[in-house]
């Protein structure tokens, strides 16, 4: 058997077997409840595999080991500090609310403490991030196909156009093979492909690693031969990307300089201890995607167990695909010299760099495991995600506004052609995100993937935090406001009206303002959560409620 016949058997055994079990749980779904939720009644270890794989994305497959290629060290891990701490809160303040209201789409907690128009500006508010953001992650699994095909056909490498109708096929592909599963089996299909999705990732990660270790001479003692940089496999930094300038600190001061480093650089251990801590409640908190993979599990207790233990099993995967791209730094700066190299701005092309390794050294068989890992990824963040949408639009639109028959057949229905539709949306959006990405090649992946939700998930999570903390501030009319706040400081803090403006008029708005920082991405969700938070502390609830989350 040939090396490609090897790869395309393994790659077609995983996608017999996630068929399989689609088509198995479509024949025994019940109400609404049992297709969003799995009627209560999945295990904890299973909870945490769906957890971890809604979480590790193909961008986070790709893309870790991209930053550990261009950084060369640990840093990006500072951030797990927060994701811990923030499960922590989660566990113990958010999930108990939501079971104790008996919630399915976790908006509905919104009306029950402030009133339906507060749920339906967050539900919106979740469907066009999650969309912008689950649509943004479509593309990246495509890469593949990009690179099999220069390897095949290096004297004929795909143009921008043609990557794009390419890669445009197979995420088509893709999107439809997982919405079909989703939509037919639901949220237990979605967990049980996502069990197996987790067990084939952390096999890709582990070979990866360790086929690496054998093409470098001396292996991992052999590597940091090469790291010797001074910022080459740094644990923790502490300081900014970027110091002040001496003009800067003499008409501002030594302490807002660093203060404005700090907040303008992307992983440091202020943004592990505060930035992530935020983007992760949000995250785990506040979106639909996730928590309801948590409101799975039998009881608030087992959700919590899955839910912390999620965030320690991230901490290996995270250092497994940061040492993958650190090696890959190794392999093609020190080890081997390839002038196939992808390129990107004159330079290795970190977002490519791992797919062009997987198909060009690996054998087959291995490489058919990675590939398989890499779809993986993707189709256990796209499933839940589908399923999510699907399940916040109907519940907190369809079935609200419209005549829906009482017939739980019928509901379950609505959310299985909700599923279908939302993939159409996601597919759009990764059509998108690629066309843009051929154009702009030295994007960040990472940057794409989470800037989307930076801008919108503090205004959810500061409405939460208000009536999740609180018993008598916040109401329909404030929260807007505070939302909208939030939202409009997040943008004006990451330069976003400047970059708008300065494209149509070539002009700066923030000439006389070099004083303020331009935020990097895990501070945007902090930001926006205290000032929504702020400003909906400001008005009173028009009648108090029983403590909720008791």
């Amino acid at each position: 058997m040939s090396a490609l016949s090897l790869d395309l058997v393994i790659i077609g055994i995983y996608f017999a077997i996630v068929i399989a079990i689609g088509v198995h749980f479509s024949r025994r779904t019940g109400d609404v409840s049992d297709f969003a939720l799995g009627g209560r009644s999945i295990p904890w270890w299973a909870v945490l595999a769906s957890i971890l794989a809604s979480e590790i994305s193909a961008g986070t497959f790709f893309g870790s080991p991209g930053e550990g290629f261009r950084l060369r060290n640990y840093t990006y891990a500072q951030l797990m500090i927060g994701y811990l701490l923030a499960r922590v809160i989660v566990s113990a303040v958010f999930i108990p609310a939501f079971y104790k209201f008996n919630v399915v789409s976790i908006y509905e907690f919104l009306e029950i403490r402030f009133g339906p128009r507060t749920r339906s500006i967050a539900s919106v508010i979740f469907l066009l991030t999650r969309s912008l953001a689950s649509g943004a992650r479509l593309w990246v699994p495509t890469l593949l196909v990009v690179v099999i095909w220069n390897q095949l056909h290096p004297e004929r490498a795909l143009g921008e156009w043609e990557q794009f109708w390419v890669t445009g096929g197979a995420l088509v592909v893709i999107s439809l093979l997982t919405a079909g599963y989703t939509a037919v089996g639901g949220i237990k299909a979605v967990i049980w492909t996502d069990v197996l999705q987790i067990a084939v990732l952390f096999a890709a990660l582990g070979f990866s690693v360790w086929y690496l270790l054998g093409h470098i001479p001396g292996g991992w003692a052999g590597a940091k031969n090469f790291l010797t940089g001074p910022h080459d496999l740094k644990l923790w930094e502490w300081a900014g990307d970027v110091p002040p300038s001496e003009a800067f600190v003499s008409k501002y001061g030594t302490a807002w300089g660093s203060i404005k480093s700090v907040l303008e650089s992307e992983f440091t251990v202020w943004a592990a201890l505060f930035g992530s801590l935020f983007v992760t409640l949000a995250t785990h908190g506040t979106d639909q995607d996730m928590v309801q993979r948590m409101l799975t599990a039998k009881n608030k207790r087992q959700s919590a167990v899955a839910t912390i233990l999620s965030g320690l099993a991230d901490i290996p995967v995270t250092y497994a695909v940061l040492t993958i791209g650190i090696l890959l730094s190794v392999y093609y700066g020190n080890v081997v010299h390839d002038p196939a190299l992808p390129m990107a701005g004159g330079k290795p092309d970190s977002t490519r760099i791992f797919p062009y390794f997987v198909i060009d050294v690996m054998p087959g068989g291995l490489r058919g495991l990675v590939v398989a890992g890499v779809l993986a990824t993707t189709m256990g963040s796209l499933g839940t995600a589908m399923n999510a949408l699907a399940t916040s639009y109907s519940r907190d639109f369809h079935f609200r506004w419209f005549k829906t028959p009482h017939d739980e057949h019928a509901r379950v229905r609505v959310i299985q052609l909700s599923t279908v539709g939302f993939a159409l949306v996601l597919i759009a959006v990764g059509l998108a995100t690629a066309f843009v990405k051929a154009h702009n090649p030295s994007l960040s992946i990472i940057g794409i993937i989470l800037g989307s939700f930076g801008y919108t998930y503090g205004s959810l999570l500061g409405i939460f935090i208000v009536g999740l903390f609180t018993r008598n501030r916040g109401n329909e009319f404030g929260n807007a406001i505070a939302m909208l706040a939030g939202m409009i400081a997040v943008a004006y803090l990451s330069n976003l009206p400047n970059d708008i403006w300065k494209m149509l008029t070539g002009l700066s708005l923030y000439e006389n303002f070099e004083w303020l920082p331009i935020i990097e991405f895990p501070w945007r969700i902090m930001f926006g959560t205290l000032v929504t938070t702020a400003v909906a502390l400001c008005f009173r609830s028009q009648h108090a409620i029983t403590q909720t989350t008791r």
